[in-house]
């Protein structure tokens, strides 16, 4: 059976890409370095099986989206993405769904340069809640008015 840090350390640790990101994946909480001069700009959202994705969805595929949809939010503002925390309920941990999901978010954060740097697993329906954080020149970032 997958514990909590089993699923962390196999799955989701991996080295720093950014000097933005401080302390990551391990610890209680991430640390960001945001340069003087910049805001952060934080996004966050949910994707729930069944409603946002089908339950049969490729692991890979989700993993993909949960982080498209957060990377798309701070580009609409002009943001440049820095790191992400990863919350993922589970009904039951799977090596092989982690693995594949796992990579399509993975494959998604390289081409953007972005780190994931903390989150949390649970037990329960599947879902993804994916928190992305970015920097915008302070007072530049777009916003919808």
């Amino acid at each position: 059976m997958l514990g909590e840090f089993d699923i962390i350390r196999e799955f989701f640790t991996r080295p720093a890409r950014r000097a933005e990101s401080a302390l990551g994946v391990g610890d209680d909480a991430a640390l960001l370095r945001v340069p003087a001069g910049q805001e952060l700009a934080l996004t966050m959202d949910t994707l729930v099986a069944g409603r946002h994705f089908p339950a049969d969805a490729a692991p890979e595929d989700v993993g993909w989206k949960s982080l498209a949809v957060n990377l798309s939010d701070l580009a609409a503002m002009g943001a440049e993405p820095l790191g992400f925390t990863l919350a993922l309920t589970l009904p039951e941990p799977s090596r092989d769904w982690l693995a594949r999901f796992a990579q399509g978010l993975f494959e998604l954060a390289g081409q953007f340069d972005v780190d994931l740097v903390g989150g949390d697993t649970t037990r329960g329906p599947l879902s993804i809640t994916l928190a992305a954080y970015g920097k915008v020149p302070a007072g530049q970032a777009l916003r919808r008015n």
